[in-house]
């Protein structure tokens, strides 16, 4: 976990406008005193050493009552351990530990990984064993240091680094906590990375920045995530961090503008009673650059936005109410993350409001508890896992697992889709790949569970999230009730009902790669057609005309129509509706003469209407058979047209005609007209065509009126 000292930021641009308000109470510490401080050992047995005295402050500021004997405990070892290392600046090693334990603890990280931050480099560059850890401060701490300790490079090669973030990740399955570690570990390195040669710079904050910052966004870590970016900005894009930072500097007067909306923001809630802080949050480097990007010239107002603190949810959505009845709201800014929070904790609203000289301001409103977690994410939690005992403290948990209430939907499919990727560099591509989808949508499965997929997945990728390798034998799928392909994207709260074949033989096509965004999906996908070459070989059939025969069967239901200038007129049910008995019908006049039947709900009902048709009064004989036409949509299957004509043999029904459209993308449609010896037996017949497997739709068919009317 080495670093090497001095940065390309300077201390105050490295905390960025933006530095989180865990700052201003205390000054960053000077490491190079820290670094002598150090030296000096433990001081007297009943007082914490003097270097970690700001690690024992910050704690105690979120956990007055937190008992510091074990992190003296920690530092004595850590700092015996690591004595005569020095780092790349010259700074004794112990600062490295010293301050990324600090970042966590000004975080509100509680005091276990406090105690795993101080020693997370001592199996790795020291003598200390792991066991030695666990011996003198139990398996969490030694199961939190294994997480964060590097595989050697000797033992894994190239493969070392990917192989290293994997076991991480595992690691950090079981305890988040693991990955807070090492992104406070990052944030230090990267700090201190200015001794380093460039190009091993640039190294790092490539890796850093494809997932080191993501992985901080998904954990909800913004305070580290915001400090991250402006680094790697610094050190990728150096012109363009210049840029802003001359920017800001140009504009130091920015907030002034601000301000002024922050004090009638807060007359305006106190003069509703509304207990609040209105604070002004400078943006940090990174967010003014894309600022500048999105908006061309930026104005005071677009150098920060306002913070609104309150006490309870409901007080927000008060707050809320009083901005947008006394401000002019911009109603494309608003967002509501409380009622639907992101995927990685966060909660809050955001909207903006315009004040009368034309600035618009963004506002963010939460709790002060809401602001903690935004800040610190699954840091500020503390220790999120329950004892392995049941609820009532008796009952062991199955298997002794521990429950974790913070390990997202996102963690576990990364989890999940890892292993089926033993080959390093595969794995460290895909995980770049699915760290990079920066959204997610929730989809409700039909039987009342969720699925949380990236923004932008298809029918493929819930199939495989799901049913896994089970996927393989999809047909298709129902988005909220209607039959979609497996191409189809899904959208933030769909209901979607994914529709297995019954073979369990059958397998995906090459085609599904291109509608699969997520790795689990890919990779399942390319792991099946790697194992059955063949599937892959089998060209797409060339488009096949539509099948379709007909057979001279009975007209249909009698039906009369009531025309005293015309009783021997013919009178036929229509053909976009195929009315059967005792469908409510109306009829109207065609050309020739003779009387067309509708259902009532036909939408040509309508169009003869607008026409001015006048409609004819129609009545059903006494006669009971009836003609119909059904529409059946399923996937295709060997033996489906065989399996559908004998379910309609077996209901007693003719068939007069029928069509069957060319596959596509799977679906196929067969159109039947059917000749009924009675109409009562019509819902039975439609359910027994249900029942073929393969098919997952059949319905009255809706076709347009013929030209004739």
């Amino acid at each position: 976990m080495s670093a090497e000292a001095t940065n390309p930021v300077s201390a105050a641009e490295a905390d960025g406008p933006d530095a989180p308000s865990r700052r201003r109470a205390r000054p960053r510490i000077d490491l190079r005193r820290l670094g002598r401080a150090a030296l000096l050992g433990p001081a007297t047995r009943d007082r914490l050493p003097d270097a970690i005295g700001h690690v024992a402050e910050a704690h105690r500021a979120h956990h007055p009552d937190a008992d510091l004997a074990v992190l003296r405990r920690a530092y004595v070892l850590a700092e015996f351990s690591h004595r005569g290392q020095f780092r790349k600046s010259g700074e004794p090693y112990i600062t490295h530990p010293l301050a990324v334990t600090l970042i966590l603890a000004e975080l509100g990280a509680e005091t276990t990984t406090l105690t795993a931050s101080l020693l997370h480099d001592t199996v790795e560059d020291t003598e200390v064993t792991l066991d030695q850890v666990r011996e003198q401060f139990g398996d969490e701490v030694a199961y939190l240091v294994d997480g964060v300790t590097k595989l050697e490079k000797v033992d894994y090669g190239a493969a070392a680094e990917p192989e290293t973030f994997r076991k991480m990740l595992v690691a950090t399955g079981n305890d988040v906590r693991v990955m807070s570690i090492k992104l406070a570990d990052r944030l230090h390195n990267m700090r201190t990375l200015g001794v380093m040669r460039p190009e091993k710079q640039v190294r790092i904050a490539k890796v850093t920045r494809d997932v080191l910052i993501p992985l901080a966004e998904r954990l909800g870590v913004q305070a580290l995530k915001t400090e991250l970016e402006d680094l790697v900005f610094a050190i990728l894009h150096p012109e363009e961090y210049e840029d802003t930072r001359a920017l800001i500097a140009e504009n130091t007067g920015a907030g002034d503008a601000l301000a002024v909306i922050a004090d009638s923001v807060t007359a305006v809630l106190r003069d509703a009673g509304i207990a609040a802080e209105v604070l002004v949050r400078p943006r940090h480097f990174v967010s003014v650059h894309r600022v500048r990007l999105k908006r061309g010239d930026l104005r005071g107002s677009d150098f920060g936005r306002l913070l609104v603190l309150v006490s309870e949810d409901a007080d927000c959505y008060a707050v809320l109410g009083e901005l947008h009845t006394c401000f002019t709201p911009v109603i494309s800014e608003f967002k509501d993350f409380i009622a639907a929070p992101k995927f990685n904790l966060y909660q809050s609203l955001h909207t903006a409001v315009a004040a009368p000289d034309g600035a618009v301001a963004e506002v963010l409103i939460r709790t002060h508890q809401m602001h903690k977690v935004a800040e610190a994410g699954v840091v500020a939690l503390g220790n999120p896992y329950t004892p392995p005992t049941g609820g009532d403290g008796t009952e062991p948990v199955e298997d002794g697992e521990r429950a974790d209430p913070t390990r997202p939907g996102w963690l576990s499919r990364l989890l999940d889709w890892q292993q089926a990727t033993p080959d390093p560099d595969t794995f460290w591509t895909s995980l770049r790949a699915d760290l990079a989808e920066d959204q997610e949508i929730t989809v409700f499965r039909a039987d009342g569970g969720t699925l949380g997929l990236p923004a932008g997945a298809s029918c493929v990728d819930a199939a495989y999230a799901q049913h896994g390798d089970a996927a393989h034998g999809c047909l298709g799928a129902r988005v909220n009730g209607r039959l979609a392909t497996l191409s189809t994207v899904l959208n933030d709260g769909d209901t979607v009902q994914l529709l297995l074949a019954a073979d369990t033989a059958s397998g995906p096509s090459p085609a599904w790669l291109d509608h699969a965004r997520t790795p689990a999906a890919r990779i399942a996908i390319t792991a099946w057609l790697q194992a059955h070459p063949e599937a892959a070989r089998t060209p797409a059939a060339d488009p096949r005309p539509p099948l379709s025969f007909t057979a001279d069967r009975r007209s249909g239901a009698k039906l009369h129509a009531d025309l005293p200038d015309a009783p021997s007129a013919a009178v036929r049910p229509a053909g976009c509706c195929t009315p059967v008995p005792p469908d409510e019908i109306t009829g109207f006049q065609v050309r020739g003469g003779s009387v067309t039947v509708h259902r009532t709900g036909c939408a040509a009902v309508d169009t003869m209407r607008r026409l001015g048709r006048t409609p004819v009064t129609v009545h059903w004989g006494d006669t009971a058979e009836c003609r119909v036409t059904l529409v059946a949509e399923s996937f295709g299957r060997p033996r489906l047209l065989a399996d559908l004509t004998e379910a309609i043999a077996t209901a007693g029904v003719a068939v007069v005609s029928a069509t069957v459209e060319p596959p596509s993308e799977q679906r196929v449609r067969h159109t039947y007209t059917l000749q009924l010896p009675d109409a009562a037996g019509l819902p039975a017949l439609m359910r027994a065509m249900r029942d073929v497997p393969g098919v997952y739709d059949v319905s009255r068919a809706r076709h347009p009126a013929s030209h004739d009317e």
